[in-house]
């Protein structure tokens, strides 16, 4: 399969996921997936392995990697599962990043060693049931009275926010009015089991199943004023630099995704026969492969190239854009291909295809839909 060429040190991260993926993950990521259960032994197992520290710096307890490193564990464990893929992408890039970005030294003391084990994971809590792409429709509230935060409002579709592991949940909140009128948007930090802070059951969804996504409620849910994670004010400015930053990392998971349903699919055209033959030495089905392996290819070399502008220091968000817009609209068509290619077998739950098609659809709309994408895209193209 097609490789972008990689550092020695990059390629040994790659290698060791990939191994720990087929090893770790494989053989136990089906029967969570059918029966909705977090995995919470292969992210212990993530966690020894240093992948939740990868980009942080030593003295947080992290790995003193960079966030491209992120990416690439992304993607190796996206090419068996996407759920595992999603608690990583989440736990650092929404979880423990905001507070790395944005929060004061005592916050980063406090909390980052505990995410970046992977003993703790922690939540972002931005989209509600009437404000996901547009963030700036927030309607939850956070008053600050007698040096606290008074929070009320909800949150919806909120990644790691219920598992027995999560220490908190950063939410966005209108603290205000700016002086031009429009909503003062701020960034509050709420230790979970913080009374008034209520976890909804989890939802039942059709990807993604072995991932933890859940409701949340605030209602006069009071936490110290300390607990503002950056500015305030500046909560909708520090949203989307994490949300820039994540569209590398979801592209990331998406050719994951995309590189598994051509390793599914090469294996099984060698391996089943029809009309005495290997499926794969028909024209039809060996051209299908190779335009999911083309596919693949162009939209790593995408997240590649945001990724290397990132870690340059040079504007990425329209590379980032591009990566996230392209990598999640090939994921769904190799899906869909590698489910044409199994033909009924595709079908069956008992198949990585069958989750990798369940899964592949969500990253069209997580982390900014496509038509946001494509909005942020004309918007850098001057249009």
């Amino acid at each position: 399969m097609s490789r972008a060429r990689l550092s020695e040190d990059y390629e040994l991260l790659r290698s060791t996921v990939e191994q720990f993926a087929h090893d770790v993950v494989a053989p136990v990521i089906a029967g969570h997936y059918e029966a909705q259960t977090f995995p919470y032994e292969v992210i212990a197992g993530m966690g020894e392995l240093g992948l939740f520290g990868l980009p942080f710096p030593e003295e947080y307890g992290g790995q003193g990697g960079d966030y491209f490193a992120l990416c690439l564990a992304i993607e190796e464990l996206a090419r068996v599962d996407s759920s595992v893929a999603i608690t990583l992408e989440a736990g650092v890039s929404l979880g423990a990043m905001p507070l790395y970005r944005f929060g004061s030294e005592e916050q980063k003391r406090q909390w980052l060693p505990e995410l970046t084990s992977g003993r703790m994971l922690g939540g972002f809590g931005l989209t509600e049931p009437e404000a996901g792409s547009d963030a700036g429709g927030t309607r939850t509230t956070a008053i600050l009275e007698g040096g606290q935060w008074v929070i009320n409002g909800s949150k919806s579709f909120i990644t790691n926010s219920g598992t027995d592991i999560t220490g908190f949940v950063t939410v966005t909140a209108v603290t205000g009015t700016r002086p031009d009128g429009r909503k003062e948007i701020s960034t509050i930090l709420v230790p979970s089991g913080t009374p008034g802070f209520t976890v909804a059951p989890k939802y039942s969804k059709v990807g993604w199943n072995a991932s933890d996504t859940h409701e949340l409620g605030f209602v006069d849910c009071r936490v110290p004023a300390a607990n503002l994670v950056g500015e305030r004010g500046r909560g909708y400015a520090q949203f989307l630099r994490i949300l820039d930053e994540g569209r590398i990392a979801i592209s990331a998971l998406a050719v994951g995704l995309a590189q598994g349903c051509v390793d599914e699919c090469v294996r099984y055209a060698g391996e089943r026969q029809s009309f005495g033959r290997p499926i794969g030495s028909y024209q039809s089905i060996a051209f299908m492969i190779a335009d999911m392996e083309m596919r693949t290819h162009v939209a790593r070399t995408a997240y590649h190239d945001a990724g290397a502008r990132m870690l340059a220091g040079e504007p990425f968000k329209h590379e980032a854009a591009i990566a996230k817009l392209y990598s999640s609209g090939i994921a769904v068509d190799n899906a869909r291909d590698a489910t044409q290619v199994f033909g009924g077998n595709g079908y069956m739950n008992e198949y990585a295809v069958a989750r990798f098609w369940r899964d592949c659809k969500v990253l069209e709309i997580g982390e900014g839909t496509n038509e946001v994408q494509r909005m942020l895209i004309a918007r850098e193209l001057g249009l």
